[in-house]
């Protein structure tokens, strides 16, 4: 069963093993699942949805800005990628941003992912003071802005200066 006291202190990860230790937690095979059901992968053939999964959780916990900053911090643990979980042989930006793509792999498997792991923390924090009385659920999710060079992404027009803007 997924640990959520092990996140309790703070999803903040300084070191990458502290991040995969946490993430060897989730129910994986909710998670496989989920990438069936949604046929994730059919045509994949190195870089898996888990691997997607691993590395943008990654980012997140450790505070990643860039697919460089990613890359770059996964290819310094080349040699343990397949001790973190990873199955694919290296890390790229292009791979990276080819399966972060929209057209590539369907969102819904991250969603049902998310929604399953809802479902399991939802009794495990029922009796928890949350500080501020509610009269709903309420969830928190990260929309943190991401800038991009407008000359490399066109599509993303938010001001002259930056990029990003939701659809």
């Amino acid at each position: 069963m997924w640990s959520f006291a092990l996140l309790r202190e703070g999803l903040s990860c300084t070191k990458a093993s502290s991040c995969f230790r946490k993430l060897g937690y989730l129910p994986l095979s909710t998670f496989r699942r989920c990438v069936a059901a949604h046929r994730g992968e059919p045509k994949v053939q190195d870089f898996s949805c888990l691997d997607q999964f691993f590395a943008m959780s990654f980012a997140q916990l450790t505070y990643r800005v860039s697919l460089r900053d990613i890359e770059v911090n996964l290819r310094a643990q080349d040699k343990r990628l397949y001790h973190m979980g990873f199955r694919c042989q290296r890390i790229s930006r292009n791979t990276l941003a080819n399966a972060n793509a929209n057209t590539t792999r369907p969102w819904q498997i991250y969603a049902d992912f998310a929604q399953h792991l809802i479902g399991m923390a939802r009794p495990l924090y029922a009796n928890e003071p949350l500080g501020v009385d509610l009269d709903a659920t309420v969830y928190a999710f990260d929309a943190t802005t991401i800038d991009l060079c407008l000359s490399v992404y066109p599509w993303a027009p938010f001001r002259r200066a930056k990029a990003a803007r939701a659809p």
